[in-house]
């Protein structure tokens, strides 16, 4: 079991930046693969990044390539998600989540591939 907390949500211009973090209890966490995923308002709940158990992976939507990056550190349980460049369209509420499989190298995007869900974080980019 994983239970996972997502914190640095908020407001930012247009143009800003944001670090989310995303807190995991239990032993399994560096044996998973993360995933962050947003979902806006009337819109079904879409892949953003993901990274495998090692951070030796990364892979991103097309709409956040070159402006967001995951990263973790297993020591502290830790998902990160840095969000640059931030735009209007990036307003939406922002879920981590864990794969639940042990040690896979392999990258998940589907909603469905993810086991543990964290209870997400608003962010809010004004125009």
């Amino acid at each position: 079991q994983v239970q996972l907390v997502e914190s640095g949500g908020g407001l930012v211009q247009a143009g800003g930046s944001l670090r989310l973090s995303c807190a995991a209890s239990g032993r399994t966490f560096g044996a998973y693969g993360m995933g962050w995923f947003r979902q806006a308002p009337g819109k079904e709940r879409e892949f953003v990044a993901a990274i495998v158990w090692s951070g030796s992976l990364t892979y991103y939507s097309d709409s956040v390539k070159g402006r967001f990056t995951i990263s973790r550190d297993n020591a502290k349980n830790t998902v990160y998600l840095q969000m640059n460049s931030l735009k209007p369209e990036d307003t939406a509420v922002y879920y981590c989540a864990a794969d639940g499989r042990y040690y896979s190298g392999s990258i998940y995007t589907r909603v469905g591939e993810y086991d543990y869900w964290g209870q997400g974080t608003q962010v809010t980019v004004s125009s």
